[in-house]
């Protein structure tokens, strides 16, 4: 099977910034961002956007967004490009030090959120919502789109009811479509974030081999991991290491205090793990020691299901034909959860869109995509997984891909072929 294949010397160069190579353009990165924004802004029918979403304001601010208390950060963007963005003080006055490409941030009354829920009294609630929303649209007389509609990209009814109350004509809808427009296929900067994070999460593979052994607690080995990942720059979000019985089905997603034992299977997701906001999920299994024959066989139906898939991505494909390559309901092992119909088996085998969220356009899924296709772009970088029961053991593999013209590119490059065995 061919993939399409990357320039020489294309791609992961270094996480530093230096003067003497062309590495991630951080400059260019927000600024291109900011223009596809801009771009679906112009093509609609709205004025302005406000976007309260956390990776929605990363896309066209450039600011690490990291959740808070929810809402106490917020961005306007207008059609003509203005960007006013508020946040709490301590943020607001460090970003006005510190990120010089945006000249104006205001402080901001958080009217969603924890802070509101704090407070005890629905006056108090109505009071930060009317301010929040009141602090907006004299913004948007400022710079010239009082009169316009803003689109939301939250459906928060006690938001819009307060912006509706202070004379702004709000659409949540189109904001929400602008975005997902925006974001769905991916710059050559946003694609090198995810193969660096790609990178990242296999230098944490390799701490994996080197640490575990019989006797390790998945939790031990899980944090060697971890500070592997946090060593190299990345943002730890999530993720997790199960072993033995705790590899199929997947059960909590939690990292225990379990044991190694010989002969156990053991899989590492990293999913969630950021550079620069981008987001992993990339899954690889090892054993402990030589795998049973059993192992194999199921780790190469699973490895078989995964590249069918990848074998059918390309631009102008669809994915109600792509799912095809999953798993049936009897490939699924249904009968195993009790499961009848195919949007029952959630996560198992899919296909997710990878970006400044771990879920984005696209998902090629048999529970969805059969009935809802959409059409597969150029651009779009996104995470393909499957697993497979081996016994009382199970195992899960997974890449992380950029759809080009002729295919797609891996972005992951740990050894796929075989289970990775641990002496």
């Amino acid at each position: 099977m061919t993939f399409h294949e990357r320039d020489y010397m294309e791609g992961t160069l270094g996480t530093q910034a230096v003067d003497w190579e062309q590495r991630i353009d951080t400059q260019r990165l927000r600024e291109e961002r900011k223009q596809r924004a801009l771009d679906r802004l112009q093509d609609s029918d709205l004025g302005a956007l406000l976007l309260v979403s956390d990776p929605n304001i990363r896309y066209v601010t450039g600011l690490a967004m990291t959740g808070g208390s929810g809402a106490d950060h917020y961005t306007l963007l207008t059609e003509d490009g203005d960007i006013v963005h508020w946040d709490t003080a301590d943020h607001a006055s460090n970003q006005r030090k510190n990120c010089p490409w945006l000249d104006d941030i205001r402080y901001a009354c958080p009217g969603l959120g924890n802070v509101p829920r704090a407070s005890g009294r629905d006056s108090a609630r109505q009071f930060l919502l009317s301010k929040m929303a009141e602090l907006v649209a004299g913004a948007m007389e400022e710079y010239g789109v009082g009169n316009e509609r803003l689109g939301l990209d939250i459906g928060n009814q006690g938001l819009v009811n307060a912006l509706e109350d202070a004379g702004v004509e709000v659409d949540t809808g189109t904001a929400q479509d602008v975005m997902l427009d925006a974001r769905k296929t991916k710059t050559e900067d946003e694609i090198e974030c995810l193969r660096m994070v790609a990178a990242i999460c296999e230098a944490g593979f390799q701490r994996i081999t080197e640490t575990a052994k019989p006797g390790m607690k998945e939790n031990e080995i899980w944090g060697e991991a971890a500070q592997e990942l946090w060593r190299h720059g990345a943002f730890v979000g999530g993720g997790y290491l199960t072993s033995g019985p705790n590899t199929w089905p997947k059960h909590q997603a939690n990292t225990t205090d379990r044991m190694l034992r010989p002969g156990d299977l053991v899989y590492a997701d990293f999913y969630n793990i950021g550079y620069l906001g981008y987001r992993s999920c990339y899954y690889r299994t090892f054993s402990m020691g030589e795998p049973t024959q059993e192992q194999k066989d199921a780790y190469e139906i699973a490895r078989d299901n995964l590249y069918d898939v990848l074998e059918r991505i390309e631009p102008g494909a669809t994915t109600d034909e792509i799912a095809k390559g999953f798993p049936d309901m009897a490939g699924e092992h249904a009968d195993y959860y009790g499961a009848e119909e195919p949007w029952q088996m959630t996560t198992n085998h899919w296909a997710h869109g990878l970006g400044l969220q771990l879920y984005e356009t696209p998902l090629i899924w048999r529970g969805l995509s059969p009935e809802h296709p959409i059409e597969i772009e150029e651009g779009m970088t996104m995470a393909v997984e499957t697993q497979e029961p081996a016994g009382r053991q199970g195992v899960r593999v997974e890449e992380m891909v950029v759809v080009r013209e002729n295919g797609v590119e891996l972005l992951s490059q740990w050894p796929v072929e075989e289970i990775t065995r641990i002496e």
